[in-house]
């Protein structure tokens, strides 16, 4: 890398000793072409192999290139790698954790296998990719290294699209990074079974990420998330797991929306204009058993300016005094899953942005044809007749017209979840109507159980109902579940000016709606400028869980059916079929919610999770947090 680059930055002794072998050459880009060049072994090739020799395995090929027309397609050999592992997090040192550490997990203490690491790095040709964790332009980013073998260019080259990267001749003086992302696949399996291991070591001043696989989403994408929410944790402040969107109405009205949840909530269904059918109308939901389908007409839709995809950093420096949560976003491109474009002509917008990009885009677990273009609805097969339900592609914020930079006012936080179908003859809890609003103390009730929801297409084991974690983001925290959930509420109670509602997808009751309730729904609060109902156009939900329910609920003249909105009413469900699916619903949220019952959790949360044990009714939730 230059003994000038490397003077520039302040390291500490161990890293300095790696970058400074006799053994290796350090490259530190300066253009992402370079990178390109490198994640494809040479400017002329249409294909690389990314092997690495193993113990006692031999040679073993994690991925595969391909070039195309319009950029690199990465695929993984084994199934297993295609998704992430929701259990791929080990906490390495001695600091307040609720996650696995090394030695509970593999009898082992860490330590050996880091100098090991760190030896094996210095016996090959490595990346050095120096950039900024979080946003920059806010005054918000965190000095930050990747340090990468030569054959694993392609996870630089994803690293420096997710998070951008400092050329090589723009390296500041006394760069000293925060956060260091070492890179070493073999790993995975003389030591870890072949298994997506992510090891996290929190250190004075720096937090190291050992990634020991090379599919991007547990390192490159949550691993620096989990560097942000841990500098949060210390700071009392939360990296949100959110998409957000300004949406201006063709009355000019603008409200920006925040959706949260797990993966697989429509966070960034959030970002998308809705899928019309052939006539311009929007297919609100099919009936499962009768057949009978509800269409909606739109003739002008709302105008989307996306400011986040899925990591929305929240510093109280950008609220600046007032009432409403304010965000920006910690990503400089997008990890997409594009598993619900099935077909051309789905997302007309996006499948352009795709074909022909401005810059060659990076594109995972989709059928890649050397010289050929890259089609997103044509993912790779995980078995004959098996699609992988987790094709991505890394799209670059820029990319976006009408993109917005910076940080805004959050008018309304939204909370996804993907339910099931429910009727009275295999009750479930898809008993969410399209939109309820919920009271602050609830809101932050949903966030501390976040359901995972049903079938969830972006990770491994994703069958029945589970808990994300606290704010969804739990997965990816490696401290304490409880501080979590107290900064949630103070955060909560810093921003009463800013609404609450629950928006399911897949399913509501025996309709299968996919994203398209949750369309229906941006449109709708977009149109009236935000959720402040008046009270005789709510209705408690039949399940306090659920907060308000809509009595009735009209877009541009066309008249939503009540069954869309209280599940109850929809005769194939009734009251029978939503009394039982919503047991399931609350017994599920009473056995997470006891997790969280210690003495560090604040008398406020303690007094909602009480509401809840006892059976409270809604008003007894809105009662410990009045909104403003």
């Amino acid at each position: 890398m230059g003994t000038r680059s490397l003077s520039k930055m302040v390291l500490p002794a161990e890293l300095k000793s790696i970058l400074l072998s006799d053994n290796i050459n350090v490259i530190t880009p300066e253009t992402r072409e370079e990178l390109i060049e490198l994640a494809m072994g040479g400017k002329d090739n249409m294909t690389y192999d990314v092997t690495f020799d193993v113990k006692d395995k031999g040679k073993v090929r994690e991925a595969y290139i391909v070039k195309c027309k319009n950029g690199l397609v990465v695929n993984y050999d084994d199934e297993y790698m295609r998704r992430r592992d929701p259990d791929s997090m080990v906490i390495a040192d001695d600091l307040p954790t609720d996650k696995s550490t090394h030695m509970e997990r593999f009898g082992v203490p860490f330590d050996d296998i880091r100098k090991e690491t760190f030896e094996w790095l210095k016996d090959r040709d490595l990346i050095c990719l120096p950039f900024l964790s979080g946003n920059d332009e806010m005054g918000l980013g965190y000095a930050s290294l990747l340090i990468a073998p030569h054959n694993a260019a392609f996870f630089a080259l994803m690293m420096a699209d997710l998070q951008g990267f400092i050329p090589k001749s723009r390296i500041p003086n006394f760069f000293r990074p925060r956060a260091v992302v070492y890179v070493a696949p073999p790993f995975r399996h003389s030591h870890y079974d072949g298994k997506q291991v992510v090891i996290h070591n929190r250190l004075f001043e720096m937090h190291e990420v050992f990634a020991y696989n090379l599919y991007p989403g547990p390192s490159a994408k949550k691993g620096i998330y989990s560097v942000l929410l841990n500098f949060g944790e210390q700071e009392e402040w939360i990296t949100l797991h959110a998409s957000t969107v300004k949406i201006t109405t063709p009355y000019e009205l603008e409200v920006t929306v925040m959706h949260e949840g797990a993966s697989g909530s429509g966070k960034s269904e959030m970002l998308e204009e809705f899928h019309r059918q052939p006539d311009g109308r929007l297919l609100l939901g099919e009936n499962t058993v009768t057949g009978e389908k509800h269409l909606l007409t739109l003739m002008d839709a709302c105008e989307l300016s996306p400011v986040t995809d899925d990591m929305a950093m929240c510093h109280p420096a950008l609220q600046r005094g007032g009432n409403k949560l304010v965000a920006c976003d910690a990503e400089y491109s997008w990890f997409m899953r594009v598993d619900h474009i099935t077909a051309y002509g789905t997302e007309p917008d996006l499948e352009k942005k795709t074909i022909h990009p401005d810059k060659p885009l990076i594109f995972l677990n989709m059928d890649g044809v050397p010289g050929a273009s890259c089609l997103i609805w044509e993912p790779i097969m995980d078995s004959p007749g098996k699609p992988c339900p987790n094709p991505r592609v890394i799209m670059p914020r820029r990319n976006y017209l009408k993109v917005v930079s910076g940080a805004v006012e959050v008018d309304v936080r939204s909370f996804g979840i993907r339910t099931p179908p429910s009727t009275k003859e295999s009750p479930n809890y898809g008993i969410v109507g399209i939109l309820h609003v919920l009271p602050p103390a609830l809101a932050w009730l949903w966030r501390l159980v976040s359901p995972r929801g049903h079938a969830n297409p972006s990770i491994v084991d994703s069958d029945g109902m589970h808990s994300e974690g606290v704010g969804s983001y739990w997965p990816f925290a490696t401290g304490k579940m409880v501080q979590q959930a107290n900064i949630l509420i103070e955060q909560i109670l810093r921003t009463l000016s800013t609404r609450y509602l629950l928006i399911p997808n897949q399913y509501i009751g025996a309709y299968k709606v996919g994203f398209a309730g949750q369309w229906a729904a941006r449109e709708y609060i977009a149109r009236r400028g935000g959720v402040r109902f008046k009270e005789k156009s709510l209705i408690h939900s039949r399940c306090p869980l659920l907060g308000y329910a809509l009595d009735s609920m009209k877009i541009d003249g066309t008249l939503i059916p009540k069954g869309l909105l209280q599940v109850e009413h929809q005769p194939e469900v009734g009251t029978e079929g939503y009394d039982a699916g919503a047991k399931i619903l609350v017994q599920f949220f009473k056995d997470e919610a006891r997790k969280y019952l210690s003495r560090d959790l604040t008398q406020l949360g303690r007094r909602i999770i009480d509401v809840l044990l006892n059976d409270g009714g809604l008003q007894d939730y809105y009662d410990l947090i009045p909104k403003l």
